[in-house]
C-alpha cells in the first residue's frame, strides 16, 4: 500500500466517524491578558523520555515531561505520519523552544513546569480518553496553573 492510497483510505474513514458534541465545554475564555498566561503543551504525537513507557495500540494513557526535556521519542505509529519533521526539529510536534521564546519577549507570561503527550491514533478509544485519562492529565495541568493549553495534533 501506497503512502497516497494509506492517507485516502484514513480520511474516507475518518470522514465518517462522529464527532462527540460537548454541550457544557471544560474551558472558558481567558480571563487576563496571554502575557500574564501560563502556557503548556498537550501533544498527540506519543512523545516519551527514554525512561518512560513506550506507547503500545491501543493505549489511551499519557505521559508527562518537563518543560526541559529534550531528548524525547516520538512513539507516533502510524504510517500515514512522516516523522521527517519530528526527526529534524523537535518543534515540529512539540514547539517548546518556540514558548520559551515567547516567554522570553513577553509575548505570553510563563512556560508551564509540565507538559503532556497521548498517542493520537486511537479510533476505538476516544471516549476512555474524553473520560479517564484527559480528566486526570487536566487535573495535572490546573494543578501547574496552567491558563492556555497548545494542542499540537499529530
Amino acid at each position: 500500500m501506497s503512502a497516497n492510497s494509506g492517507d485516502a483510505a484514513m480520511r474516507a474513514f475518518g470522514a465518517n466517524q462522529d464527532a462527540p458534541v460537548f454541550d457544557d465545554p471544560a474551558f472558558t475564555p481567558l480571563d487576563k491578558p496571554l502575557s500574564e498566561a501560563r502556557v503548556a503543551i498537550v501533544t498527540s504525537a506519543a512523545l516519551h523520555r527514554p525512561d518512560q513507557e513506550r506507547y503500545s495500540q491501543g493505549d489511551t494513557g499519557f505521559r508527562a515531561f518537563d518543560a526541559a526535556d529534550r531528548n524525547l521519542i516520538m512513539g507516533h505509529w502510524s504510517p500515514n505520519f512522516d516523522h521527517s519533521g519530528f526527526q529534524a526539529d523537535l518543534n515540529v510536534v512539540y514547539p517548546i523552544d518556540r514558548l520559551v521564546e515567547l516567554a522570553a519577549d513577553g509575548v505570553i507570561g510563563s512556560v508551564a513546569p509540565h507538559h503532556f503527550a497521548f498517542a493520537g491514533n486511537q479510533p476505538d478509544s476516544v471516549s476512555e480518553v474524553r473520560l479517564d485519562t484527559g480528566p486526570t492529565c487536566a487535573q495535572q495541568l490546573v494543578a501547574d496553573e496552567v491558563d492556555v493549553v497548545v494542542l499540537t495534533p499529530v
